[in-house]
């Protein structure tokens, strides 16, 4: 390289998108909101007490969170263990038959617009470290880096700590002393709206699309159990 040409300067970062705790925090919370005011809202349409209701939501928020906890990490865990299968499968056809892995290789950069005789070049030039050439198979054929799996426990922890507060919200005006149905629907529209809109930042969609949808998607759940309470018409002294 001639010393006066410039060298490239890298002038932006990438979020990471593949961590294995934003998509159970964000469905978490969500689900913790939408539900427990579901449930309270179930409650209040019978007619039940304010210290009834304080217990479903409590009972709604504790069993929603190790649900969710519970189910993201056996999900998760689950994906893992097939995905370390797969990796296993990928380095044993590595071990036993590499020249068919390398020429593999080579068909699908020559697929993607490479000149066949050097996407064989490179492809056997990868191949020569074998935790690379598995990593790179891995890459391109399943879509995994072996070395960086969503990790169940952070997942679950996630799923479990962000239901945990979205659950709250709906709760928390009746655990200030609150004996109607008003402030609970205020609090959990609001942190709706705002969690729809914060989501949606990440798409091309405009913010108020992300939290109106989400508070429609709220008010209708939460109006289906109302009326499922009312017409039930349970009355618990």
């Amino acid at each position: 390289m001639a010393a006066d040409t410039p060298r490239a300067e890298i002038h932006h970062d990438h979020r990471d998108v593949t961590g294995g705790w934003l998509r159970p925090a964000v469905f978490g919370a969500m689900d913790g909101m939408i539900s427990n005011v579901s449930l309270i809202a179930g409650f209040v349409g019978a007619s039940a007490t304010p210290h009834l209701v304080i217990l479903s939501g409590l009972g709604g928020l504790v069993a929603g969170a190790f649900s969710m906890g519970v189910g993201e990490y056996v999900s998760v865990a689950s994906q893992a263990d097939l995905a370390r299968a797969e990796i296993e499968v990928e380095r044993t056809e590595l071990l036993t038959n590499a020249h068919a892995e390398r020429e593999e290789l080579a068909q699908l950069y020559i697929a993607r617009g490479v000149e066949p005789e050097l996407a064989r070049e490179v492809a056997r030039q990868l191949s020569r470290d074998p935790e690379r050439a598995l990593e790179i198979h891995a890459r391109e054929e399943l879509g995994l880096t072996p070395h960086d799996l969503p990790s169940p426990i952070l997942a679950a922890l996630s799923s479990f700590l962000a239901f945990s507060v979205g659950a709250l919200l709906p709760l928390l005006p009746f655990l200030l002393g609150a004996t109607v149905f008003w402030p609970a629907v205020l609090v959990t529209g609001v942190a709706l709206f705002a969690a729809g809109s914060a989501v949606v930042r990440i798409t091309a969609r405009p913010w108020w699309y992300g939290g109106l949808r989400q508070l429609l998607f709220g008010a209708a759940a939460a109006g289906v159990t109302y009326g499922v309470g009312a017409a039930i018409g349970t009355h618990v002294a």
